[in-house]
Parts: C-alpha cells; structure tokens; sequence
C-alpha cells in the first residue's frame, strides 16, 4: 500500500504581495492570507488526515492552524514542524524585489525575469543559476535543496501505510516537487493555498493533481 499526502502553499504573506525573494525570511501573512488558509481549510474538511505537518516557518505553521480551526477534526491539535518542508533558501537575495532578482541571476544571458529562465533551462538549472549568483555563496543549489527536502520524504516515507498527510510548505518548494515527480508542465508557481496531492511508495511518487484550490471531486 501507499500513504497520501496533500501538499498545501501557505497563505499570502507582505513578501508575496510585495513581490520579494522571501525563502528563509518570514513576513506574516496578510489578511489575503488568512483567507487563504481558511479556504483551504474548508476545502480540507472532508479529509479525515492522519499527519499534520508544517515547515517550521510562522507563515507556515499559521497557515497550518487556521487549516485546524476550519477542519473537524480533534485528533490534531498542532502541526508537526519540519525545517525539511521549508522554502529554497535565496541567500543574498533573501528580500530583495523578485524583479530585481531575476536581472541579476539573468542578466549574463540576458534574461529579464526568471520565467524566461524556467522556460528556457528549466527549475533544477535556475536553482543553480541562482546559487552561483549569490556573491556570498549561501543560498541553496538543486543539490543543496533536495538533499533537504529528501528528509521529509523519507520521513513521509516512513507513516503508516495507507495513511493520510497534510504538509504546508512553500511555492518552490512544492513547485521543485512536481518538477521533479510530475510529468506536466508546472512552470506556474502554486497558488497561496493552493493543495497538490501525492502518492508515495517506497520506490515511487505520484503526482495526482497540482495547484487546485479545493479538492477534485
């Protein structure tokens, strides 16, 4: 048997309205956000999960408690953190307007935005394209990234067959996520709250539906 786990973006925070590099920063979230979280609590409702996770980012855990406060259950009462869900780290660019961002990272073969680059070299190449490009060497290559987020993998890996988890986590996050299982195109960045389903296995992930604002029927 499988496990399933529906991934959810957490909800709009002042950096995701102002358009900045947000990664490890963490803005709260706006009242959007909290609309965000809400909805997807809603749409959550009908789930009976097992697991509740979280990265361990605030942005992330309040999205996670107001999923809780709009969802039926009374088995979980908090989100289980997990620095492994968290964003791609930016490094020097952590703030910084994306637009300004994407100039920097492309300029050398110039591009103007980083869906040019999505486009052209795809996400595991723009990840790197924007490690390299960090002066201080901090932020997160493809490598770096995954094996990260691998942890929380194995970690999902590891529940009860046949079990049921919800994780909040971040839009690069979720987007290297189906680039790297999906066989779609998911240039388009999740949505605040947005909810992707997987299934794993020990020796496989499937990607179910992405991006979806309440659960397919």
């Amino acid at each position: 048997m499988a496990t399933t786990v529906y991934f959810v973006r957490h909800g709009q925070t002042f950096f995701n309205l102002y358009n900045r590099m947000q990664g490890w920063s963490d803005t709260p979230l706006t009242d959007q956000g909290h609309q965000d979280a809400a909805r997807a609590g809603q749409a959550l409702a009908k789930l009976d999960f097992d697991y509740l996770f979280s990265s361990d980012f605030k942005r992330a855990v309040d999205t996670a408690n107001i999923i809780l406060e709009h969802h039926p259950t009374n088995k979980i009462t908090a989100p289980i953190q997990d620095p492994a869900f968290r964003e791609e780290f930016f490094g020097y660019f952590e703030g910084a307007d994306d637009a300004q961002s994407a100039i920097m990272v492309g300029a050398p073969e110039k591009f103007l935005n980083f869906h040019e680059i999505l486009t052209k070299y795809g996400l595991p190449k723009m990840q790197d394209m924007i490690a390299a490009s960090d002066p201080f060497q901090n932020a997160e290559n493809h490598e770096r990234f995954w094996q990260r987020v691998d942890k929380g993998f194995d970690r999902l890996r590891s529940l009860p067959e046949g079990s049921v988890s919800v994780v909040v986590s971040h839009g690069m996050t979720i987007s290297a996520i189906v680039d790297r299982y999906g066989d779609g195109d998911y240039r388009q960045g999740p949505l605040n709250g947005s909810i992707t389903k997987l299934t794993l296995d020990q020796n496989s992930t499937t990607v179910d539906f992405y991006n979806q604002l309440q659960l397919p029927d």
